[in-house]
């Protein structure tokens, strides 16, 4: 999985599988959009609470995102309802503004990047303690210390559940915390760049080719906001002409299968991103800048 120009890959030992949070959607019905509806109206805006979550309500739920700087998906998530209950915004968040950003950065329509966001990060890019979201990879970790001349056949034995042939032993959400911290003790730039980082998982030991001047700078800028990890995500895009292009041309199939895995089809990647695409290009057509700002 190093980089190597056009055969640059993603996850061909592990499949890209993001822990989904959950969300109130158009299609929805029921007491949870009633609620959501009667925030709208607190808020200001004239709709009906009828409890169903239609094109209406996806409307005026993107124009108070766009309102409130953030991501305009019209999906309730809850970075949205704690918004509509008039919690302070967390500038960690990732806002509209970052994703025309990222739109221009590779030529393609905010539709796009709202479709990506859609299905392949897992909502909120940080865990609880403000800790941005990782996952440790033994396996990775093999490699790493090879590539630090490090022999890792003794910690194969001593910490398996570290350094390993075989991806596993994943423990999830803060403790890999507890993982890497572990494994910083073997060698600390290995276990940072075993690691994965941020809303889109973008592993540590692409540092270099993205253009970070070190795992720690790139490690630093992960743990500061979505914002970043947006950055990451677009640098690994641009990196990899393959991936550009399917994106490019909406072919979800050969982005899904470089992005997620050769196990994409089971999870049926491809299918979801075209439909997010299609709801989102609903409203946004081929557009790189809002049309709610």
């Amino acid at each position: 999985m190093e980089h190597n120009g056009e055969d640059f890959e993603w996850y061909d030992e592990v499949e890209f599988n993001p822990e989904q949070l959950p969300v109130i959607k158009r299609g929805d019905e029921g007491d949870e959009v009633e609620e959501i509806q009667r925030l709208l109206r607190r808020a200001g805006h004239r709709i009906d609470v009828d409890g169903v979550y239609g094109g209406d309500t996806a409307k005026i739920v993107r124009i108070f995102q766009t309102n409130a700087r953030l991501v305009a998906d019209g999906r309730v998530g809850e970075k949205t309802l704690q918004a509509l209950k008039q919690a302070p915004r967390d500038p960690k968040m990732l806002s509209q503004k970052d994703i025309e950003w990222a739109a221009g950065e590779l030529g393609v329509g905010i539709a796009e990047i709202l479709a990506v966001n859609e299905v392949e990060s897992r909502g909120s890019g940080f865990f609880e303690e403000d800790k941005a979201a990782i996952l440790y990879e033994r396996h990775v970790m093999r490699r790493r210390l090879k590539a630090h001349n490090v022999n890792p056949a003794p910690y194969e034995v001593s910490h398996p559940n570290l350094v390993n042939r075989s991806p596993g032993g994943y423990q999830g959400g803060l403790a890999e915390y507890d993982r890497l911290s572990q494994a910083r003790g073997i060698h600390n730039a290995a276990a940072s760049e075993s690691t994965s980082w941020g809303s889109f998982q973008i592993m540590g030991y692409h540092w270099r080719v993205l253009g970070y001047p070190s795992i720690e700078r790139y490690v630093e800028l992960m743990q500061r906001s979505e914002g970043e990890h947006l950055k990451a995500f677009v640098r690994f895009i641009q990196v990899s002409p393959r991936l550009l292009k399917a994106l490019r041309d909406r072919d979800w199939a050969t982005f899904a299968r470089w992005y997620n895995g050769p196990a994409y089809a089971k999870h049926n990647y491809d299918g979801r991103l075209a439909a997010a695409f299609n709801d989102h290009h609903e409203v946004y057509g081929d557009l790189q800048v809002s049309g709610f700002v």
